[in-house]
């Protein structure tokens, strides 16, 4: 076989070998019988990764990007047989013979193995509906719950939950299969829930939840940490000692500024699992064209250890974590039209959803920070490869 070597946008990583990829991809369990079997496994899921790579998303648009590329794909990897697989088959083996857990696995360890990572310290737990599977005249398609590293771009887990309200029961049982020693998890408000606090704790870690009406008791605390002490004749309350970070940034025409105000809960008053500190979030944002001017203000809480984790720390890992919309969201649902492709089969939008979270990973840790433009690049590379 020869080798397509996609080289790395910065001059530290790696480069992606892709026999190597195949040869990770080969491990997985095959199901079908001997007999009749044309194409390996490794080689049908290589072929789909490297159209995904070169622009191609929906199953048709692969399909027929492979059929154009037949005879060098076939003398790339030397294949008896001279012909590629058809949509058909794509779809077959996606839907049939790969277990989608064990794709899942095999792509995040190729990735871990070749390339490092997955040090980073904070990890988001959120939930996406893929809308290309939802049925016309129904409101639910598949949805999935993934936990994900945002600094690396990459996708720890990802489990179906069948709707969104299902996230509060299964992200207890997702945190509970996955290392979270020196890993702060933080989720929207819908993850702020005793039982995953609990469950995070349990595993060795620390969690970031914000607050919302979904607590409302606790929202009410929290608040009262940040009121201005009251006043009474003879009495003298002292305010409560806090540490404030600030960041301003500029981006899309709008200034903003964030204010993180942290307070340690000294006494315990809070009751939640685990919590120290709690804290209070006030972003400005002011339209540079038109200088109009907006406040939202948002609380939340904590399990980090004062003494180790301080409001600027906090403050970035808020700022990565709804990063988590661009960096993740917006890649599958835009830049790799997972929204437009239309798929009916709940197995094989999972397994589609899998492959286009490993190329979001892997573009990352290629040193590409703009997906959009490192396909483009890839395009080239694999066809002055694949011709030269």
């Amino acid at each position: 076989m020869k080798h397509i070597i996609l080289e790395a946008g910065t001059s530290e990583a790696i480069a992606l070998d892709v026999d190597d990829l195949m040869s990770y991809l080969n491990r997985l369990t095959d199901t079908r019988d001997r007999r009749g079997k044309i194409y390996s496994l490794g080689l049908v899921l290589t072929v789909v990764i490297l159209a995904k790579l070169a622009g191609e998303d929906k199953p048709s648009g692969i399909a027929e990007w492979i059929r154009l590329r037949c005879d060098a794909l076939v003398a790339l990897f030397d294949c008896r047989h001279h012909r590629m697989p058809c949509l058909n088959s794509i779809r077959w083996i996606l839907q049939e013979i790969v277990s989608v857990e064990e794709l899942e696995r095999t792509l995040t360890r190729y990735l871990h193995e070749t390339y490092g990572g997955q040090e980073s310290q904070l990890m988001a737990i959120d939930g996406k509906t893929m809308r290309g599977t939802i049925p016309k005249g129904s409101t639910q398609g598949v949805h999935l719950l993934a936990a994900y590293l945002p600094t690396e771009g990459l996708v720890l887990k990802q489990v179906e939950v069948g709707s969104k309200e299902n996230e509060i029961t299964v992200a207890p049982e997702v945190v509970k299969s996955l290392n979270l020693n020196n890993k702060v998890v933080c989720g929207d408000a819908m993850q702020t829930q005793r039982d995953l606090s609990a469950a995070i704790l349990g595993q060795g870690g620390h969690y970031l939840w914000f607050l919302k009406e979904n607590q409302p008791a606790v929202l009410d605390d929290v608040a009262q940490f940040f009121q201005p002490p009251q006043k009474s004749a003879g009495w003298l309350l002292p305010e409560q000692p806090c540490t404030v970070a600030q960041t301003t940034g500029k981006k899309h025409g709008r200034l903003e500024r964030r204010t993180l105000t942290l307070v340690v809960d000294e006494e315990g008053y809070l009751d939640w699992p685990g919590v120290r500190q709690v804290f209070k979030l006030e972003r400005h944002t002011t339209q540079m064209r038109t200088g109009d001017v907006s406040t939202q203000v948002v609380y939340g809480l904590t399990s980090c250890d004062p003494r180790t984790t301080s409001a600027e720390q906090l403050l970035e890992m808020i700022r990565h974590y709804w990063g988590i919309e661009n960096g993740l969201h917006y890649r599958r649902d835009v830049t790799l039209r997972e929204d437009a492709t239309r798929i009916s089969q709940p197995t094989l939008a999972r397994a589609v959803a899998a492959i286009n979270n490993f190329i979001i990973g892997l573009s990352h840790k290629l040193g590409y920070s703009n997906l959009a433009s490192a396909r483009r690049i890839f395009n080239v590379k694999i066809a002055a490869q694949l011709h030269g």
